[in-house]
Formats: structure tokens, C-alpha cells, sequence
């Protein structure tokens, strides 16, 4: 049976002198493994449409055991990334924390949307990297069904206080009043902007998702929150993501 769709290339990895094995972000079968005959030879018409970070119609088919890529021509292939060393270094972190997050074998549209968008961003340079990193971090884990629960304080119910406090391990926010009556150590003191960041992120329209802004300091505290969060629902560290933070 053979399944047409589009797909964003997460990792490549060389089998033997001809052929690869490739992780593909799927519209229609979220995160699938599948082999490339002679993906290796560069006449192939399937080796650039399944190079990493390739953007590319794809049609598979299943044998018993595997996906096999039958054919393959390129929709986009973030070229320009390439020469920036940061930006592709945080392309690749999506991609690997895509391949933990995103669902197997069952659609993933708002998936393969969020990460092309962002790789869009990255690209053009019309938002910074650190702005783009918190979206699909915070936005990921609220799709993979760890959406953090922002809406007001967990014990006394106030909307906002001019500090909040968000707490890791539970995934929600309290006000400063409930944080000094029982204080949590797994946890990190949100001003107003920050507030309404992580609101933004989580509530927001997809179009809209990537419009906002906030100061070199928010934006690092920021991405401090929704990096360490997205590592603790996943209960794992992302080795791009360690290399990413030593080049910037």
C-alpha cells in the first residue's frame, strides 16, 4: 500500500554503501522511519529530498516489517540555514525534540506546522531565535498533551498578581501570596510580562503564536522555563539542544 504525503526530514542516518535510514515528521503518520534504496548516491532523484532538514512530498509504502520511501521531490529545503551556525544548530534541536514529542503513526498537522513555521523564522531572520525557541518548546509539549495550566493562581484562583510563581513539577502558577504560605523549590518567579508570554504561547491562535515580544532578559528566562519544563514532562536532556546553548 502505498500512502502520499508531506514531510519534514528529522534525521539520516547511512546504511551500508548505498542506502539510508531516515526519520520523517509526517502530516498524515506523525513520526515514521523509513529506508532509502541507494539514498546515498547523489544521482538519485531521493537523495536531496530526504537530506536532514529537507522539506519534501513523499511517497511511501509499508512492507511487513519497515516504511520504504518508493519516491521523493523537494517542497522546501531551508537552505540558506545552513550558513548560519546557531540557527541550524536550533533547527536540529527541534528536530530531536520533534522525534521524542510528536506522535507515531497518526497524523500530526499541527506538529509538521508549528516546526516548519519555525524553521521559516529562522530562515528569514524575522524573529529571535530565542522568541522562536520557547514557542515550539511550550507549544509542543501543550500539543503532546502537557499543556501547563496557566489560567490563574492553582490555590486561591487570582488572575495575575504583579508576581506569579510557575511550578515546574506540577505545571501550574500560584500568586505571590499562596507561594509564601507553601513555597515550592521547583519553581520560578514570573513578572506580569512573563505571565502573559507563557499565556500567549499556550492560548494563542497558531497564526499569532510567534507574535510577540519581550527584552534580552524576558527572553532568556523565558526559554529558561520552557526548556526546563519541556525536559522535565519528557524526563530526558537533548543533546542538541546542550550544544546549541554552547555556541550562542
Amino acid at each position: 500500500m502505498k500512502i502520499q504525503t508531506d514531510g519534514l526530514i528529522l534525521k539520516q542516518q547511512n546504511i551500508g554503501e548505498q542506502d539510508k535510514l531516515v526519520t520523517i515528521l509526517t502530516r498524515d503518520l506523525g513520526v515514521v522511519r523509513a529506508f532509502v534504496r541507494s539514498g546515498k548516491n547523489l544521482r538519485n532523484s531521493k537523495n536531496s529530498p530526504t537530506s536532514l532538514l529537507c522539506y519534501s512530498k513523499i511517497s511511501l509504502y509499508k512492507t511487513k516489517d519497515s516504511f520504504v520511501v518508493d519516491d521523493a521531490s523537494v517542497n522546501e529545503m531551508f537552505f540558506s540555514l545552513r550558513f548560519d551556525m546557531e540557527r541550524v544548530a536550533l533547527a536540529q534541536y527541534f528536530c530531536e525534540l520533534a522525534m521524542h514529542i510528536c506522535p507515531s503513526e497518526q497524523r500530526a498537522d499541527a506538529q509538521l506546522s508549528l516546526i516548519l513555521n519555525a524553521l521559516f523564522l529562522l530562515t528569514e531572520k524575522k524573529k529571535d531565535p530565542q522568541l522562536v525557541k520557547a514557542c515550539v518548546e511550550l507549544r509542543l509539549a501543550c500539543l503532546a498533551g502537557f499543556m501547563p495550566d496557566l489560567i490563574m493562581c492553582r490555590e486561591c484562583g487570582a488572575y495575575e498578581t504583579e508576581q506569579m510563581y510557575f511550578v515546574f513539577d506540577k505545571g501550574t502558577i500560584v500568586c505571590s501570596d499562596c507561594f509564601a504560605k507553601k513555597p515550592s523549590p521547583s519553581s520560578v518567579g514570573l513578572d506580569t510580562g512573563l505571565t502573559q508570554a507563557l499565556r500567549h504561547i499556550v492560548f494563542s491562535e497558531d497564526k499569532k503564536l510567534f507574535a510577540f515580544n519581550l527584552s534580552d532578559k524576558g527572553l532568556e528566562k523565558l526559554n529558561y522555563i520552557t526548556e526546563t519544563y519541556i525536559c522535565r514532562v519528557l524526563e530526558r536532556d537533548f543533546p542538541t539542544l546542550h550544544f546549541y546553548k554552547t555556541i550562542r
